[in-house]
């Protein structure tokens, strides 16, 4: 009996174990992400990028790059980028409409590079993120900054973001 006991807790130990490396990891855990291929080569595409960010009125207030993080630990990485920007005019609007949505800002954009080794860009939809707010400004900010991304990205892929 007790050998039975050890082979099935043995058995029930293995289905757990197997089961949960099958669990493939959530790629959009949140509502509203977007993610574009831009058929553009990763490289030129994060050259491109901040230039279109500027065109359309937004500062770049930070670029996190885990490729050059990993390169500094002697490990080399697909690109990676996270571009944040925002636009001031809109800053100030977002926080007359509700301090706590502060948090919200800057607009983040991730880029990866493909096996291919094209960009591919991730980002939450504003409206999303400041519709969670239920404030009718922020929802009104949101829409518009969903059409600012767009037309940056656009830009960005256009080649011409100079």
């Amino acid at each position: 009996m007790r050998r039975i006991r050890a082979f099935l807790f043995a058995c029930l130990l293995w289905t757990v174990a197997g089961a949960s490396a099958v669990v493939a990891e959530v790629e959009k855990p949140y509502s509203g992400v977007v993610t574009v291929e831009t058929g553009q080569p990763f490289d030129a595409f994060v050259k491109t990028l901040p230039e279109a960010i500027k065109k359309r009125g937004f500062n770049i207030v930070g670029i996190a790059c885990a490729t050059c993080a990993a390169k500094s630990e002697g490990v080399t990485i697909p690109g990676n980028r996270v571009f944040l920007f925002f636009k001031p005019a809109y800053a100030v609007r977002m926080l007359a409409a509700s301090e706590a949505a502060g948090i919200e800002a800057p607009i983040r954009v991730y880029v990866t590079e493909g096996p291919d080794g094209s960009a591919r860009v991730t980002y939450r939809l504003p409206s999303h993120v400041f519709g969670a707010y239920k404030v009718s400004a922020l929802e009104m900010l949101g829409a518009e900054l969903d059409e600012d991304v767009r037309a940056i990205l656009d830009i960005a892929k256009s080649g011409n973001g100079g």
